[in-house]
Formats: C-alpha cells, sequence, structure tokens
C-alpha cells in the first residue's frame, strides 16, 4: 500500500518546482521591449513592469517570513512597499539575487513554520499556504504578461517547456 508521504513534495521538490516558474517568469521579463516592460497595460490595468514588482515583493516578503517568522505588514502609502524598480536591468538583477537567496536559505525554513498558521492582511494561512499563494500569485501575473506580449506581436516563451 502507498503511503501518503509517497505523494507528497518535500521542501526540494517544492523549491524546485518554484525555481522552475522563477525561471519562466524570468525569461517573460527578458522578453519584453526594454521601452514597453513599464509603459505597455492594458486598459487600466499595470504594467508588466509593476506585476513584475510585485511578484518579487511577495516572493521576497513569503520567503522572509518563513525564514523569520516576522511578518511585517507592508505599508500601503509607501511607494516602494511593492516594487521601485522601474527599469529591466534593476529588475532582472533583483529577480536573481532573490532567487539565489532562495536557493541559499529556503531549505532552512524550520519544516513545523510551514503547518502554522498566519492571520496576514490577505487573510489566514499555513505558511505552506502562503508560500503556494506566492506561487499562485506568479503564475496569474505572469499569464498577463503572456498576453501583453501577444498583443505587442512578441512570441511568450513556452510554457510547456518550463525547467
Amino acid at each position: 500500500m502507498n503511503d501518503v508521504s509517497d505523494h507528497t513534495l518535500s521542501p526540494a521538490q517544492f523549491l524546485a518546482h518554484w525555481q522552475g516558474h522563477r525561471q519562466l517568469t524570468r525569461q517573460v521579463i527578458e522578453a519584453f521591449p526594454d521601452d514597453q516592460l513599464f509603459a505597455y497595460h492594458a486598459l487600466d490595468m499595470r504594467t508588466f513592469g509593476e506585476l513584475a514588482n510585485e511578484i518579487h515583493e511577495i516572493t521576497e516578503y513569503t520567503v522572509s517570513g518563513l525564514l523569520t517568522d516576522e511578518w511585517r505588514e507592508p505599508d500601503p502609502d509607501d511607494a516602494d512597499s511593492f516594487g521601485g524598480l522601474n527599469d529591466k536591468a534593476a529588475l532582472l538583477a533583483a529577480w536573481d539575487a532573490l532567487t539565489a537567496r532562495l536557493d541559499r536559505e529556503f531549505l532552512s525554513v524550520p519544516s513545523s513554520r510551514f503547518a502554522e498558521t498566519r492571520r496576514l492582511f490577505w487573510g489566514e494561512k499555513t505558511g505552506l499556504g502562503w508560500a503556494l499563494y506566492a506561487l499562485d500569485n506568479e503564475i496569474h501575473h505572469r499569464g498577463q504578461g503572456y498576453v501583453y506580449l501577444r498583443e505587442l506581436g512578441v512570441k511568450p516563451p513556452d510554457f510547456f517547456a518550463r525547467p
């Protein structure tokens, strides 16, 4: 008989899955023409540069919270609370630094922290729930980036070839 643990992701497997999504989102950022990443948007939606800033900040927020168990309340009046990076090179450099931090530190999150429930400004979830939220948020906004790239006449990266 199969044990449920045979069908559960380990923290290392989860990290590899998350990093695969981060690599794909990075490719979407790279695919944007430099002059459109922080300029092009649909109707009254945000630019992909702004969305990528949000992805970056939520990932950083979640990783820091999991590592330290300090879940700071973002200040909605702080212009840098979710972003502040306004050119492709700066965004990619910050993205790469956070990717390296994930590789260095994520596996040191105490396993108990994934099961602990935290009430944050977005609601109440376990540590794993917050990590999944960060990943879901990235996938959602990356989908918007795909639409923007297609509207700009740029072929987006093949998502099915995700590392």
